[in-house]
């Protein structure tokens, strides 16, 4: 009975009510666009490694695919502190600060269980943030839980290696944790920073992705008819900011314009409620990529 309810909820919150918007503005990624994603995509996916593995980067074929990283430091065990890392790419010549995600049922409950009501950022972690900016309460306390440690981190890794840029990355429950990272980290150094994050659930509400949208590069890929992209729902107050690329069952890469888009080329028109999702999609492949270790 549980499950039966708990996946009626999760359809009524993840209902879509705008109506479809026009095809113009949609344009599909090129060969090269969706290359220059791939060290991202195995970033992310090096994330669901051990923390002894990241920081050795002996993690078999995702390490390999980076060879060059330069790691500085990892935490996290898995449970109740997510998998991170942080260090430098040379040859992307930016920091990396990746977060693991989680399977799909998980991830779906935490969208929409009990810490799925919004709140204000906290004001130590996120100072001049307007009060209208709110997003869900769990996702933040996953982020603060490693905020100050990966700050450090990243701190310690643009010093060393006079870095420009940092990159926060991360798959389901790590790319909602990414996307707050992003926002911390934009505030708190002096260096350009932007996140690619997968599989994102919605994080904030409308303030938020406005926020977000003035503040920080954003790319968020959502594969095929990936169900978690769509919770919580927008009848909950939350949106996603702009920034989305949807990759389609034609496996074509659809660049999707504004904030939750609702053409059928994008996650809220492909995917309107969760009985049309496929959670085997939730994984990947990206670009050929399957996320995990």
């Amino acid at each position: 009975m549980l499950p039966f309810l708990l996946t009626t909820l999760l359809n009524v919150l993840s209902c879509q009510s705008a109506p479809l918007e026009p095809r113009q503005n949609i344009t599909p990624l090129s060969t090269s666009q969706i290359d220059f994603y791939t060290p991202y995509t195995h970033f992310a996916s090096t994330a669901y490694c051990q923390p002894g593995m990241t920081i050795s980067w002996t993690c078999g074929a995702n390490c390999q695919a980076n060879a060059d990283f330069i790691p500085v430091a990892s935490g996290g065990d898995g449970a109740s502190v997510q998998f991170w890392y942080v260090g430098y790419s040379p040859s992307l010549s930016t920091v990396i600060v990746a977060h693991q995600g989680t399977d799909t049922s998980q991830i779906e409950a935490d969208a929409t269980d009990a810490n799925a009501f919004l709140e204000n950022l906290n004001s130590n972690l996120f100072p001049g943030v307007p009060s209208s900016v709110e997003v869900h309460s769990g996702f933040a306390n996953e982020q603060a839980k490693t905020a100050t440690q990966i700050l450090s981190a990243v701190q310690e890794t643009i010093s060393t290696h006079s870095a420009s840029s940092v990159t926060v990355v991360g798959h389901s429950l790590g790319a909602a944790i990414a996307l707050l990272d992003g926002v911390y980290l934009n505030i708190q150094v002096s260096v350009p920073v932007s996140t690619i994050g997968y599989g994102m659930p919605r994080v904030g509400n409308q303030a938020f992705a406005d926020y977000v949208d003035a503040n920080l590069p954003l790319t968020h890929i959502n594969n095929n008819k990936d169900p978690v992209p769509i919770v919580p729902g927008r009848f909950l107050g939350y949106h996603h900011p702009s920034g989305e690329v949807h990759i389609t069952e034609s496996n074509v890469w659809e660049s999707c314009p504004g904030q939750d888009n609702t053409s059928t080329l994008c996650i809220v028109g492909d995917v309107p409620n969760i009985f049309d999702g496929n959670t085997s999609d939730h994984g990947g492949p990206y670009n050929g990529i399957t996320m995990g270790c």
